[in-house]
C-alpha cells in the first residue's frame, strides 16, 4: 500500500522516480519541454535494452547493429496495422474488416525515436562522428521501413508541396469573378 498522503483533492500523489522526483523540473529550474521529457525517456529506454542484453553492452560497444535490434525489437509494442504481402488487404489503404497481420511501430514514431536519441547520444558526451543514430544504416532501415508500410496500405508517401497563399492573387481573383458574373448579368 502506497504510504504517501493524499493530495488535497483526495488523490494519492505518484510515486516518486529513478531522479528523486515525480515532477520534471525543480525549484531552481524550469520544468522540461514536452520534447526534452520524451528524449530523456527514449535514452533511459535505449539504456535499459543494452543492459538488458547478454552480455550486457556499455554506450561505448554500441553501434549501429544495436539500435537496429533495438528498432526490431519496438514493433512488438507497435499500433500500426501493417499488411502482408499474402494478406487480402495488402495495398488497400482502408480494409472493410480485421485482419492477422501484425502491428508495428508507424514508421515517422520511429523517425521520430531516432532523432531524439540522435540528439541524446550528442547530449550525454558521445562524438557525432561516432553516433549509431546516424550511421546510414539506419537510414536506409528507416526507408525500407516507410516504403513497405506505404506499400501495405496503398497510399504512397510523397513530400507534401506547402501552398502559399498570396493575398494580393486572392483579391484579383474574387475581383475577376465579380466582373465576370457582373459581366454576365448585364447581357
Amino acid at each position: 500500500m502506497n504510504s504517501s498522503p493524499p493530495n488535497h483533492d483526495g488523490a494519492t500523489p505518484p510515486p516518486a522516480t529513478a531522479e528523486g522526483s515525480s515532477r520534471s523540473g525543480s525549484a531552481d529550474q524550469p520544468p522540461l519541454s514536452r520534447y526534452e521529457s520524451q528524449k530523456r525517456r527514449d535514452w533511459n529506454t535505449f539504456g535499459q535494452y543494452l543492459k538488458n542484453q547478454r552480455p550486457p553492452v556499455s554506450l561505448s560497444h554500441c553501434n549501429c547493429n544495436h539500435v537496429l535490434e533495438f528498432l526490431r525489437y519496438l514493433d512488438q509494442f507497435g499500433k500500426t496495422k501493417v499488411h502482408l504481402h499474402g494478406c487480402v488487404f495488402f495495398g488497400q489503404p482502408d480494409p472493410p474488416s480485421p485482419c492477422t497481420c501484425p502491428l508495428r511501430q508507424a514508421w515517422g514514431s520511429l523517425d521520430a525515436l531516432i532523432g531524439r536519441l540522435r540528439a541524446a547520444y550528442d547530449e550525454n558526451g558521445g562524438s557525432p562522428e561516432n553516433n549509431p543514430f546516424g550511421n546510414g544504416a539506419i537510414r536506409v532501415y528507416l526507408r525500407e521501413v516507410k516504403e513497405c508500410q506505404a506499400k501495405a496500405r496503398g497510399i504512397p508517401y510523397k513530400k507534401k508541396k506547402k501552398r502559399k497563399l498570396n493575398p494580393v492573387r486572392g483579391i484579383n481573383d474574387q475581383n475577376t469573378t465579380l466582373k465576370q458574373s457582373t459581366t454576365n448579368m448585364v447581357k
